[in-house]
């Protein structure tokens, strides 16, 4: 490889973690695919970065950015491995980090679990002080009832702090002080504050966010500590940006004390990549789904764009169901966990019935055909029952699939349903594909989106072995499979600006707003922005700088994004700001409420660098299409029929414009595309395979 500036990618899923390398100069990608270690992630990701050194011989000193996504944040949440966390909150509010919105997810449900606060009542402590509403202090903050707190927690050892007091966001100041006493008498403590964390309305969630925030601080500080002095260590000097929820990347400083912004910044890149590869094809409007070795994610793009949500969830105690999580006041994109992974174990539910997760075999031990202990059925062990995978050429035949181990993993739970283990199999692959499409089908109705009219791009090792199936549960005509689509996230990161974005709660009708007093908050915001975007190298003169509003009606309890130009707002400015609200507004919910009241809530703005550009691409592929290209196997696409011998092909030896009816199998290096019957696939100038519906039906 010649010596040029190169781009480093590193995504760690549940199962793998990727590597990609671009060459700017050449447009040569090179992969890495390895198994995540547990407990720590940062080992696969030196030793995969090392070995694709090594095997490659590429120049170090030549790379000049590196971008990692990391499951660090979510799993530590997920699994409760945070650091021992304390709550400092005012007085009379402790325990509203346990109460909570009072609210039931489930109605009906009697044995109802909800989710455990981070930090154990014991550890929560009042601190006498108040600030009102609109920022004024009704008593101040009491330091000396703070000190004597503070001395207690010196015995309690514990290693994080959240600061979080009531209305914060309308005035800091006692979080200010509280912080600067916390700072002086524990030195050693990582503190996170809500004014920071979460500057917005609605106490539980802004308490939510603040404690796990300071809850994974210490272990993310760690983390990100050992892959910068690995990288040093393996000769890459070349500044470390971390890849955050939202779709943009920050430096490290700014990850350790925001990593709460982490918490889906893998996922992000697999939107990312499927923004990326729809508008390459002439597809604005796309379906990104990207299926891994743990979860199923899935993107609903508008227009090209990605929406961005400030209201989510993590570490639900029921999967899939809204109000079963922590929520979260962090901007991300707005994206769903539709479904299980190719580690995702099958089993007997409650009832009786077959159904698929939320557990995962993961990495360690892996499905039962990775012949590393696991012997429980997996979604992957079913995908190579019926044929869809090869065993001798799978993560580029770096792991040999054992299928008699396959089939013993599913013998138990075959015979306990009197099915043979083929059709079994069969189901399990098709009972996956339902649920995933019944999950987007359900979040394209919530935002009022026809999802027929989608086109799917399909990422991650095992996205484009479901796609056909879920694309015709969702009446999809067409489905985009890019080039990489296994490292589908990884390549996503190289798309992703440096950014990041600043909210403040200004509650406001549109006509009684304080123009001179809004236009200081949202200076602020910005120069804040600004400073850590510039801190990462960016010159100022190329930033760009993004402003939205919360808004919605009178009344109602939430909010819809409106974007509008960032500019010094006048009273010339309120009318159009009104017309941009009653335009998302209506696409939304199909009518207005005329008469009614328009207020703001919230404002964030968002500062970026310009996107990184990504050229043509140099693929790796042959002169042509030959008889020898391509094998073939018994694949089963009918419970009811018997296994068809079906070509395979490798997919660096198509050319562009070579298509052909399925049903076929594509295989390449880190991922494989099953192309049902009554599909027809096309390789695109772009190097997509471009799969589409024979009869067009919707």
């Amino acid at each position: 490889m010649t010596s040029s500036d190169i781009y480093l990618t590193v995504d760690i899923g549940g199962t793998f973690t990727d590597i990609v390398v671009l060459n700017t100069a050449t447009q040569q990608i090179i992969v890495e695919k390895v198994l995540t270690t547990y407990p720590d992630p940062s080992v696969a990701v030196l030793d995969g970065i090392r070995a694709l050194i090594s095997r490659t011989g590429i120049d170090v000193n030549a790379i000049a950015y590196v971008v990692h996504g990391t499951t660090l944040i979510t799993n530590t949440l997920i699994e409760r491995k945070g650091a021992p966390t304390a709550l400092l909150t005012t007085a009379g509010f402790r325990d509203a980090i346990e109460i909570g919105t009072e609210g039931r997810y489930d109605m009906y449900d009697l044995a109802l679990v909800k989710p455990t606060p981070l930090v154990e009542r014991r550890l929560r402590f009042d601190v006498p002080e108040r600030i009102t509403a609109d920022g004024a202090v009704w008593q101040a903050l009491d330091t000396d009832a703070l000190r004597a707190i503070c001395e207690k927690l010196k015995t309690e050892q514990v290693d994080a702090i959240a600061i979080c007091f009531l209305h914060a966001f309308t005035n800091p100041d006692h979080e200010i002080q509280a912080f600067e006493i916390v700072r002086e008498l524990l030195p050693d403590v990582a503190i996170s504050v809500s004014h920071q964390v979460a500057p917005g309305m609605r106490e539980y969630p802004r308490t939510s966010t603040t404690v796990a925030n300071a809850y994974v601080q210490p272990i993310t500080a760690q983390y990100m500590a050992r892959v910068e002095d690995g990288l040093r260590s393996s000769g890459v000097n070349a500044p470390l940006n971390i890849m955050l929820s939202s779709g943009g990347t920050t430096t490290v400083e700014t990850a350790s004390a925001f990593p709460i912004r982490l918490v889906e910044s893998g996922p992000s890149g697999g939107a990312l990549a499927g923004v990326y590869w729809g508008a390459q094809v002439g597809h604005p409007d796309v379906l990104a789904f990207d299926m891994g070795g743990t979860t199923a994610k899935a993107v609903l793009t508008k227009n090209g764009e990605l929406t961005i949500t400030n209201q989510s969830e993590v570490a639900h105690v029921h999967r899939f169901k809204r109000g079963s999580g922590l929520p979260l006041m962090v901007p991300m994109i707005e994206l769903i966990e539709i479904g299980a992974g190719g580690g995702s174990i099958a089993h007997l539910n409650s009832l009786g019935l077959p159904t698929v997760g939320p557990e995962s075999a993961g990495s360690t031990p892996g499905p039962s055909a990775y012949g590393r202990g696991g012997t429980q059925p997996t979604v992957t062990d079913a995908d190579l029952l019926i044929g869809y995978l090869n065993p001798d050429y799978f993560a580029d035949g770096t792991i040999k699939l054992d299928v008699d181990a396959a089939k013993i993993a599913f013998q138990e739970l075959a015979d306990s349903l009197d099915l043979s283990v083929d059709r079994l199999a069969w189901g399990v692959h098709q009972l996956v594909n339902e649920n995933m499409a019944a999950a987007a089908r359900v979040h394209g109705a919530e935002r009022g989106l026809e999802i027929r009219r989608y086109s799917m791009v399909a990422t991650g090792g095992a996205g484009p072995v479901h796609a056909c199936g879920v694309a015709e549960k969702l009446g999809l005509k067409h489905v985009i499979v890019p080039p990489l689509a296994g490292v589908g996230s990884a390549f996503g990161f190289m798309t992703a600006p440096i950014s990041f974005d600043f909210t403040r709660s200004y509650v406001s009708q549109l006509d009684a707003l304080d123009l001179d007093e809004l236009n200081q908050i949202l200076d602020d915001l910005e120069y804040e922005g600004r400073s850590i975007v510039e801190s990462a190298g960016i010159s100022a003169d190329v930033i760009d700088v993004q402003l939205s509003i919360d808004m919605r009606y009178v009344g109602q309890g939430y909010e819809v994004r409106v974007p509008f130009p960032k500019q010094i707002l006048s009273t010339s400015h309120i009318a159009q700001i009104q017309e941009a609200f009653e335009a998302e507004y209506k696409q939304f919910y199909g009518q207005l409420a005329n008469g009614v009241p328009i207020e703001a809530v919230n404002w964030r703005v968002v500062i970026s660098s310009p996107k990184p550009e990504i050229g043509t691409l140099a693929l790796d592929t042959e002169e042509d299409l030959s008889d020898e290209s391509y094998t073939s196997r018994p694949v089963i696409f009918d419970a009811n029929s018997e296994p068809y011998n079906t070509p395979v092909f490798r997919r660096n030896a198509l050319r562009v414009d070579w298509q052909t009816d399925g049903p076929l199998i594509i295989e390449e290096a880190a991922s494989t595309t099953v192309v049902l019957p009554d599909w027809l696939v096309q390789v695109d100038a772009s190097g997509c395979l471009i799969l589409t519906r024979k009869d067009n039906k919707s």
